[in-house]
């Protein structure tokens, strides 16, 4: 089946099957392919199929569509098996999987490796060695002397190579300098999906065909018997009649082993082969072979691991300068207002997050306190956080009527079409009267916790749409006397969702009991509603970011 490879982007890896007549690439999540990148339109592209292949055509994206660095122009454009197709920044290889397709994944040499042919039957392979699992249990005849000889090559080569691309290439540089007679050679490993990939591979000439062309046969027959093969004459093989290139290319000699990783597990196979009848290989270079490869898959599997943790130590370093910039958006202190204390606490689920606070003094000499949470967690919502915060400040600077500054957020934030919503509660106090103003788009409302000890929820009534769904809410702010003695309490649903090992709820019921049964500072509440939800948790992973803001007004300050 044709398909799209994303090689960047938050899809990089993935392999997208093209199963439907009509697939939409876009930000939307009612595409078939959903691209989470702002710079990507809601439907941005779509990939046709049609009798003689596949056909791809913008749709009127913002950013364009670009077909091998060409960008689109108006009409459908015909896909061909390797093409480079980028929807902004985010690139996709097409590849029309047929018998015979092109390998999508070879890194190295200007070699292509192309897979061909049907497994067959009867096998009349020269010579073959079982090959176990568990390191050692390959019993060799060949002379000590030329095993000794190509360890310690294939020891050289790999002395200073880490990574995986250091690490294939180093293999078969030493395959050339143990096997004279050795014209070409390749690597191939098993994809993420199972599926063997080739990854690298050499000539010794010049004048060698630009393309390998490998039997699927030799090398299944190789990882399901867990064999090593040699063929003396290739051509003649009745193994692999299936594969037309055998022919084609006059390979005379072919060797191929499978590569184990530390489990004993296959992770690909190391083929090599000659291109002369005067060039054969025997049963000796397949077990010096044997040799090599289990060396090399040792090798690879340590690279590969290499690899694995490089890149997940910059993943933790991008993450980490992310944290620091998004707490460059939270306050760095909290409020001194006359007669009122102040709590607050942040927790992103994994680094950052999309949960959001802020404390904001209105151009009038009022206070605006905000708790919002975009949908969703990680970057994308850390992102529309930081969006979300600028927009803010800028709506509540250009007007004194908090329900319209909210009603202008909105429409800034759905203009921008991010497929995305975010619940958001904004309370304003007015320092001279004590007056609180409270505008709610979607959010938990407010705990009210009054004078006699009698806890309710402001402004329930009055709650919206969020923040993000549609443009030109009528958003309506409700106004409430905070009294001496009196608090508010407002939350993200991280609290109140956070689970234990039974996946219970802590419940907005507990948060609630918690407020009415002790009269506390504004830091002691906080402190007892997070402590309340750390032992509900008892150690579990929480999956959402938590965010609490405490107020308390002072008696006789």
């Amino acid at each position: 089946m044709a398909y799209l490879k994303a090689k960047n982007g938050p899809l990089a890896g993935q392999r997208i099957e093209l199963s439907d007549d009509e697939m939409i690439l876009g930000r939307s999540p009612d595409c078939n392919i959903q691209v989470e990148d702002y710079a990507v339109s809601r439907k941005h592209a779509r990939v046709l199929r049609v009798e003689d292949g596949f056909q791809i055509e913008d749709l009127k994206s913002r950013n364009k569509t670009y077909l091998n660095d060409i960008v689109l122009t108006d009409g459908i454009h015909q896909l061909r098996n390797g093409d480079k197709v980028a929807i902004c920044d985010v690139i996709f290889n097409f590849y029309d999987d047929l018998p015979g397709g092109l390998s999508d994944s070879l890194d190295g040499s200007r070699l292509s490796v192309l897979f061909e042919g049907k497994d067959v039957g009867h096998s009349t392979i020269m010579s073959k060695l079982e090959v176990g699992s568990g390191r050692g249990g390959v019993q060799l005849s060949a002379s000590p002397e030329v095993k000794l000889s190509a360890l310690l090559e294939i020891t050289k080569a790999l002395g200073n190579a880490l990574s995986l691309d250091d690490v294939l290439p180093s293999v078969l540089d030493a395959l050339f300098k143990v096997f004279m007679q050795a014209d070409r050679a390749f690597i191939a490993l098993m994809g993420a999906d199972g599926t063997l990939v080739p990854r690298w591979s050499k000539a010794r000439r010049d004048d060698c065909e630009d393309t390998i062309r490998i039997s699927r046969t030799i090398v299944n027959h190789v990882l399901d018997l867990r064999q090593a093969v040699l063929s003396a004459d290739a051509a003649s093989d009745q193994q692999f009649d299936a594969s037309q290139s055998i022919a084609d290319f006059q390979i005379r000699s072919m060797m191929c082993a499978p590569l184990f990783d530390f489990a004993g597990e296959p992770i690909g196979v190391l083929q090599v082969d000659t291109l002369e009848r005067n060039k054969q290989f025997n049963e000796e270079d397949l077990e010096v072979l044997v040799s090599v490869a289990t060396q090399a898959g040792i090798a690879i599997d340590n690279a590969k691991l290499h690899d694995e943790s490089l890149a997940q130590a910059a993943i933790k370093k991008d993450l980490e300068l992310a944290a620091k910039v998004q707490a460059g958006f939270l306050p760095n202190e909290r409020p001194h207002l006359s007669g009122y204390e102040f709590y607050d606490y942040y927790k992103a689920a994994n680094f950052i997050g999309g949960d959001y606070y802020d404390y904001l003094e209105m151009n009038n000499g009022n206070l605006a306190i905000i708790v919002a949470d975009v949908v969703g967690h990680g970057v994308a919502a850390a992102m529309l956080m930081a969006k979300l915060s600028a927009e803010t400040r800028f709506c509540l600077a250009g007007t004194e009527d908090v329900a319209q500054a909210v009603i202008n957020l909105n429409n800034r934030m759905t203009g921008m079409a991010l497929d995305r919503f975010v619940t958001f509660l904004l309370v304003v106090i007015n320092p001279d009267t004590h007056e609180l103003f409270v505008v709610n788009a979607g959010h938990m409302a407010p705990y009210h916790r009054k004078a006699d000890g009698s806890v309710d929820l402001v402004g329930e009534e009055f709650a919206d749409l969020p923040i993000g769904i549609m443009e030109d809410i009528e958003y309506q702010s409700f106004a409430f006397q905070l009294r001496e003695g009196e608090s508010l309490t407002m939350y993200t649903d991280g609290l109140n969702e956070a689970e234990n090992g039974s996946e219970e709820l802590f419940g907005m019921e507990a948060i609630q009991q918690i407020i009415e049964q002790h009269d506390d500072a504004a830091d002691v509440r906080g402190e007892r509603i997070l402590n309340a939800v750390l032992a509900h948790s008892d150690g579990e992973v929480q999956g959402d970011d938590m965010c609490l803001v405490a107020i308390n007004r002072l008696t006789n300050p």
